[in-house]
């Protein structure tokens, strides 16, 4: 019987049961793919992060995210789980990188907050398609898109924000589309939820990639290039956002929930 190594982590959280799960496993070599798959979908977590040690790679690591129905391109809090993982093993290191199939070289850096997670920055600046929406069942001030079917949907308020009752399965029906919908911050610069139902994640609880796009968009609109953020899921979940160039670093603590072994038969 094989068995992996397994973190269940809390990122983006100063505790456990606050912001987003994910499910860290280190792994010899890569299984195959439809293994990984299994593997996401009995751990039932928003991301399960596999990671490969790659020590004559381009990176330390190299990197892949599953949510329980789909490999996906880019994950934040699950890369941020995996900084963590990794920089509670090797105590020395202030830093580790991971190769990616889709998002190229991330980083992850200790910090007086907790880490520094370096995400590649996404502008939504495009018009969105007519009807995309609509299953947000609520008229946004402002509705952008691009074509890595992300969409953002700013509102006048945070109220507006947590009343959302957004209709899933409409929202779904729009295949992989990440729903951004965002407002200033009573207590926090910046408030978001984010719904992902079409690929397996109705809202998630604290969500990095989105904090990429998030990034440029607000730093614009504020006009300044750091900020605090609070994604109002009922989880919850608390980020700092600094656009670096091309880059968004996303500040955020992790807790490690559970620490064991995957066992698997064969």
């Amino acid at each position: 019987m094989k068995s992996i190594p397994y973190w269940h982590v809390d990122a983006f959280a100063s505790r456990p049961f606050g912001g987003n799960q994910a499910a860290v496993m280190i792994l010899e070599k890569w299984l195959d793919d439809a293994v990984l798959q299994k593997i996401a979908a009995e751990n039932m977590f928003p991301e399960t992060a596999f990671v490969v040690p790659t020590p004559d790679g381009k990176a330390d690591y190299a990197l892949r995210w599953f949510t329980p129905k789909m490999e996906v391109a880019l994950c934040g809090h699950a890369t941020l789980a995996s900084g963590h993982v990794v920089l509670g093993q090797e105590t020395s290191g202030n830093m580790v990188s991971f190769a990616t199939r889709k998002a190229g070289i991330l980083e992850v850096a200790r910090a007086d907050h907790g880490y520094d997670l370096a995400l590649p920055a996404t502008t939504v600046d495009g018009a969105a398609p007519q009807n995309i929406a609509d299953g947000l069942r609520a008229e946004p001030e402002e509705l952008l898109y691009n074509d890595k079917r992300y969409v953002i949907a700013r509102f006048a308020n945070e109220a507006a924000v947590r009343a959302l009752e957004p209709d899933m399965e409409l929202l779904a029906s729009t295949g992989d589309t990440m729903f951004m919908a965002t407002a200033q911050g009573d207590k926090t610069d910046v408030v978001s939820r984010v719904f992902v139902p079409g690929a397996g994640i109705p809202e998630d609880s604290a969500t990095g990639s989105a904090h990429a796009a998030l990034t440029p968009y607000w730093a614009k609109r504020l006009g300044r290039n750091e900020f605090t953020a609070h994604q109002a899921s009922q989880r919850g979940g608390d980020l700092t956002c600094r656009l670096d160039g091309d880059r968004a670093i996303l500040g955020g603590q992790c807790v490690t929930v559970v620490e064991g072994r995957f066992y698997l038969n064969g």
